[in-house]
């Protein structure tokens, strides 16, 4: 009992509490856990780069994809699981949020599940389809099967992320992702040098950090959530159609998280082509530094935007959008000053930063030490969209929220590259994310701004969530549940 109390301490009132407060209280530990984790990616590079060579850091990156998707999807069903149980929270419908948590929990343990098969049955044809040579393909196998393994758990881990700050204790959502970041810094080195394990080692230690992290998520629910628990789900085929579009639903509030993730990727192929093109292989070494603190940059603008999330979605579906609209400015307000700061600290700091991956001797330095400062820019632009991103993603808007990360990641960021290159030389290879990133930003500023777009909306009541809210506790439960839920909406989304 002792343990539960001084877990609760860090308890939150989203609907009475003061906005400012509870964002601080969320926004410092998210803050903290997701620098744990950057830091972790670039750790991670410098002891495979050390430890094994180019044909190991090339290994890591080819199946770097699938990291992503398990990734990805833990992402995609944490947002949409979370937005959907908050709204039930907000309502006293704790039932309704315990099922929506474990239909969103069980539904991506069976998408990643089979992603894993997938890679334990065909290694070879895998890692060729990701772009992998003979000379690579031992490295690339062996560390994707001993990656595999804690795909599963990395899973639990990001879906558990958001409904553990849901459930109002952000400081134990911080300590499950820096003790999973000590975890895999301190296998990997010991995997690494000491043993000799090579990537293997490096994939392992991955493996066992995601396994702890999920571990701690899987303790939370099951002995010291007093609201968010795994609910018992009736095995009928109504039920599982029920589940299905239940997922289906989450999917779709979290699929612009998704999309995000899978829009590094086209960040990276599309500069990668720009830049070997018109400054050769030292153009992508120093592009590859760009692509190194894009983390850090998303990472930082992420913590703001899911900071705000359960504020917002709690006072949506309590219909306070007066709250809702407060929760919205603090977040805008915080990612414009950390994206400022963090391009100030880029373009002071260039060739510090620069120094730390590359000698000064090489011809990739100065490329990297020029362009950075222009890349940098990008930073302030990108934290308002996600954060903007975010927002509309907590108030069930999934269309606005799919179509700006379309357009930052793919419909303006494409052509930038194409473009600015052959209009301002080689500044526009650097320019290109932060003109992709500022075209978004105006685009979603002036559509919020227009006098005739609703800043709020009121939750939906299409026929998915009366399913949710209703007919799937109905099955779930040995007796119906009666009771006066909302009617009526907007929904201009659809």
């Amino acid at each position: 009992m002792t343990d539960k109390r001084n877990l609760d301490r860090d308890r939150l009132d989203f609907g009475n509490g003061k906005i400012g407060q509870l964002f601080r209280a969320m926004f410092f530990p998210t803050l903290i856990a997701m620098i744990a984790n950057s830091a972790l990616t670039l750790i991670d590079g410098i002891f495979v780069g050390q430890g094994v060579g180019a044909e190991g850091i090339a290994a890591v990156n080819i199946v770097a994809p699938i990291f992503m998707v398990a990734t990805g999807i833990g992402l995609m069903l944490g947002i949409g699981s979370s937005v959907v149980a908050s709204i039930r929270l907000s309502e006293g419908n704790v039932k309704a949020a315990r099922i929506i948590m474990t239909q969103a929990f069980i539904a991506g343990l069976l998408l990643v599940g089979i992603i894993c098969a997938a890679s334990v049955g065909f290694p070879r044809q895998i890692v060729y389809a990701l772009g992998c040579s003979p000379l690579l393909e031992s490295h690339a196998v062996s560390y994707m099967l001993w990656l595999l393994p804690g795909l599963l758990f990395l899973f639990i881990e990001c879906v558990g992320m958001m409904l553990i700050r849901l459930d109002g204790s952000p400081k134990y959502a911080m300590a499950v992702q820096i003790v999973a970041a000590v975890i895999n810094i301190a296998l990997d080195w010991y995997m690494i040098f000491p043993l000799g394990w090579g990537v293997m080692g490096a994939a392992l230690a991955t493996s066992i950090a995601c396994a702890s992290g999920g571990v701690m998520v899987l303790v939370y629910f099951i002995r010291y959530s007093d609201k968010l628990r795994f609910y018992r789900l009736k095995l009928s085929v109504t039920s599982l159609l029920l589940t299905l579009r239940n997922t289906g639903y989450m999917m779709r509030i979290g699929f612009a998280t998704l999309l995000t993730e899978l829009a590094i990727g086209v960040m990276m192929l599309t500069g990668n082509y720009m830049f070997i093109s018109m400054l050769g292989e030292d153009g992508v070494a120093a592009y590859a530094i760009a692509c190194y603190l894009f983390p850090v940059v998303f990472s930082i603008s992420n913590a703001v935007a899911q900071s705000a999330q359960p504020i917002i979605s709690y006072n949506y579906g309590a219909r306070q959008p007066a709250r809702v609209r407060q929760a919205l400015r603090i977040s805008l307000q915080t990612a414009v000053v950390c994206g400022i700061l963090i391009t100030g600290l880029l373009i002071i700091g260039a060739h510090t930063v620069v120094g730390l991956f590359l000698q000064s001797s090489s011809p990739a330095y100065a490329l990297a030490v020029d362009g950075l400062p222009y890349f940098a820019t990008c930073a302030a632009f990108f934290a308002v969209n996600i954060a903007f991103i975010g927002y509309y993603q907590s108030i069930e808007r999934a269309g606005a929220s799919t179509l700006y990360t379309l357009l930052r990641g793919i419909i303006f960021l494409v052509p930038s590259f194409i473009l600015l290159p052959r209009i301002i030389g080689i500044p526009g290879l650097w320019l290109a994310i932060p003109a992709a990133e500022a075209l978004t930003c105006a685009t979603i500023t002036l559509l919020y701004l227009l006098p005739t777009t609703p800043k709020t909306i009121q939750p939906h009541n299409h026929l998915l969530l009366s399913a949710i809210s209703i007919t799937t506790i109905r099955l779930c439960e040995p007796h119906n549940i009666t009771g006066t839920y909302y009617k009526t909406i907007n929904n201009f989304d659809h």
